[in-house]
């Protein structure tokens, strides 16, 4: 699965995703988690960039907290969950990252592992949104679930699951609205290359969501080294 993942937008950061419009603050993050306001891709000719909610609200949901039940939407039942067969269609969308987390169940507690691209230092994941309406409100609420697939061989033994990484190529095509053929997107659904990709051990503070901080990301026992040469 996916329950956390970072974000350093680049100086090419539109550029990348080919995006025309701007968001107000576009800032690093290091712990973005479930039910956080998180910029995502969608095209709307040219791509646009849009803040969403991260936890899918279906559009016929009577209470928005099922989001937080609709992180991830595994990319096997996609075409069988009324959730997403029909967003799969029109409502594909592209959420920027530069990693993720992942934690090992151990027998001494679950392990947080970080998960990144060796060469790319931002990248896209696979997702679908949808936008539900707060009648109490008055107003109308988007939101987004991350797509995952079947762990690769890096991978495999922290968690079976992992998000669906696309490549540039894989993306415009995800995004092409004129594609509306389960049969053509599932090719794309694959687990990503293992070998462009790296994890390590890092922190259990990235349990806590309120924390959002760079040291997050770094490797657990590069932090002792640091620590204990604080004291030489």
């Amino acid at each position: 699965m996916c329950g956390r993942f970072t974000l350093e937008p680049t100086p090419k950061f539109y550029q990348r995703f080919k995006v025309q419009n701007r968001l107000d603050n576009l800032k690093a993050r290091y712990n973005i988690a479930p039910g956080q306001e998180v910029p995502v891709i969608v095209r709307q000719s040219p791509n646009q960039i849009k803040e969403m909610r991260w936890g899918l609200i279906p559009a016929w949901a009577q209470d928005e907290k099922i989001g937080y039940q609709m992180i991830n939407a595994r990319c096997e039942t996609l075409e069988e969950k009324p959730s997403f067969r029909a967003i799969l269609k029109s409502r594909r969308c592209l959420v920027p990252a530069s990693g993720f987390y992942e934690w090992q169940a151990t027998k001494a507690g679950k392990i947080p592992h970080y998960v990144k691209l060796k060469k790319e230092s931002i990248f896209a994941m696979a997702g679908l949104y949808d936008i539900w309406h707060d009648g109490k409100r008055g107003k109308d609420i988007y939101s987004f679930t991350i797509i995952t697939t079947s762990a690769n061989s890096l991978l495999k033994e922290i968690h079976n699951r992992m998000p669906v990484i696309l490549s540039q190529t894989e993306e415009d095509v995800w995004l092409d609205q004129e594609i509306d053929s389960a049969l053509k997107l599932r090719p794309l659904l694959d687990p990503y290359q293992d070998q462009v990709m790296e994890e390590y051990v890092v922190s259990k503070k990235v349990n806590f969501a309120k924390l959002d901080a760079k040291e997050l990301i770094e490797p657990e026992k590069l932090k002792e080294i640091i620590k204990q040469s604080l004291f030489l």
